[in-house]
This record gives C-alpha cells, sequence and structure tokens, in this order.
C-alpha cells in the first residue's frame, strides 16, 4: 500500500513540474514589437511590416503592406501564432491569415490569401 501512495505522489509531482514548465515556455513567448515578415506566393512576394501587442494569449495590432493598411487580430499559444486581417483587394474583400510558429525574435509559417492562394512567411521582430 505504502509503495501505491509514493508511486502516485511521484506521479503527481511529475504532472505538476511538467505544468509549470510548460506555463513558463508560454509565457516567455512575447510577440509585441514591430515584425517585418518576408512573403512568398504564387500571386508574388512582399515585406509587409505588423506592429503587434500581446495581452495574455490575445494579439492586437496593425498591418501595413502591399493590400494598404488595416487592423490585425490573432493568438499565442505556446509557440504557434495566428495572425489574421481583411482588406479590400482590387474590389473583393479578403481576409488574410497567417498561422505559424515563433522561436524567440522570429517566426514563420503560412500564409492564406483566400481565393488568391497560399503562401510563406518569415517574420522578423525589429
Amino acid at each position: 500500500m505504502r509503495v501505491k501512495y509514493k508511486t502516485g505522489l511521484s506521479a503527481l509531482f511529475a504532472f505538476a513540474v511538467l505544468t509549470i514548465a510548460h506555463a513558463a515556455s508560454a509565457a516567455d513567448i512575447d510577440v509585441s514589437g514591430t515584425w517585418i515578415m518576408t512573403v512568398a506566393t504564387s500571386a508574388g512576394s512582399g515585406t509587409p511590416t505588423f506592429v503587434l501587442a500581446q495581452k495574455g494569449n490575445a494579439i492586437t495590432g496593425s498591418y501595413k503592406g502591399q493590400f494598404g493598411e488595416s487592423a490585425v487580430t490573432g493568438t499565442v499559444q505556446g509557440d504557434d501564432v495566428v495572425l489574421q486581417y481583411s482588406v479590400d483587394a482590387q474590389g473583393v474583400p479578403l481576409t488574410v491569415k497567417y498561422t505559424g510558429k515563433v522561436a524567440g525574435n522570429s517566426m514563420s509559417g503560412k500564409v492564406s490569401l483566400g481565393q488568391f492562394g497560399e503562401g510563406t512567411f518569415n517574420g522578423t521582430k525589429q
């Protein structure tokens, strides 16, 4: 009986340590600041600028680039990041979505341009 009790406590302790470590690593990621992205799609390439603010897991900010300017929303979960904004592209409403990973002062992943296709992005925090 005593062995089961010690094993149960060990498992509980290990779970608590892993949970705290995961929470600490997620809290370490802060995408707040100015980001220069390099975007490549079949429709062309560009280097938009994002100015982001993070509060908890929520991201707000602004986009400025080939599609003009727009408000940005998004989320951070661990090292996963999602950024989204809507623009008018040549008279067509367009929602652009960036989905990727953050590592220090860089992020990279895929960008979806709705009916205009997909591409990749790499970003550097200034």
